[in-house]
């Protein structure tokens, strides 16, 4: 978890190469069907030009057909969801038949910083929803919908704060200690290095 621009997608491929799982990115699945031009792609493209979070409904029904696939049976990494407390219980309901969720990393980034990062990103990957205003707009609706969940994950435990700035490795290596400090992987894996 984090605001926008603070490097999950980057983290989350390393972290789920090294523990062999699925990163299930929803922002991922949203520009797919954009770029395909699916009927759920006009919509969500409307939305994602306004720099709106697509509704808990919508985004919910795709993480639960994706969980269901038989490569997330073994585990998986959610990038970019939960992102509400709706979202967060029916996450909940999802994996109470399999298993538990064992952390929730939230990486951490100064706000101006992940305008300069999301403003280079656009200029180069050509991205028509980072506008300066859109991300202003989506680390607005962050911070209002998204940051009070994590209070619940802090007090369940599962909440494991990582310094977002720095080079890739660096935060990855944070990761991976943060990860390692709560028993899940093992001290000699650099796979996430």
């Amino acid at each position: 978890m984090g605001p926008p621009g603070s490097g999950k997608g980057t983290q989350a491929a390393f972290i789920a190469s090294a523990f062999d799982v699925p990163a299930i990115s929803t922002g991922d699945i949203f520009r797919h069907h954009i770029s395909e031009r699916t009927e759920l792609g006009v919509k969500v493209k409307a939305i994602v030009d306004a720099g709106d979070y697509v509704p808990d409904s919508l985004t919910n029904e795709l993480v639960a057909d994706r969980l269901s696939q038989p490569d997330a049976a073994k585990g998986f990494l959610l990038d970019g969801y939960p992102r509400t407390l709706d979202q967060v219980r029916f996450l909940d309901e999802l994996v109470a038949a399999d298993g538990k969720l064992e952390a929730v990393i939230r990486l951490t980034a100064d706000d101006e910083e992940l305008i300069s990062r999301l403003t280079h990103r656009a200029h180069e990957q050509g991205r028509a929803d980072d506008t300066e205003q859109a991300i202003r707009h989506r680390q607005n609706v962050y911070n209002e919908q998204t940051a009070p969940i994590l209070e619940v994950y802090r007090e369940r435990g599962l909440l494991v704060e990582v310094d977002g700035i720095g080079t890739v490795d660096e935060v990855a290596a944070r990761i991976r200690e943060s990860l390692i400090a709560r028993g899940i992987g093992e001290a000699g894996d650099t796979a996430a290095a």
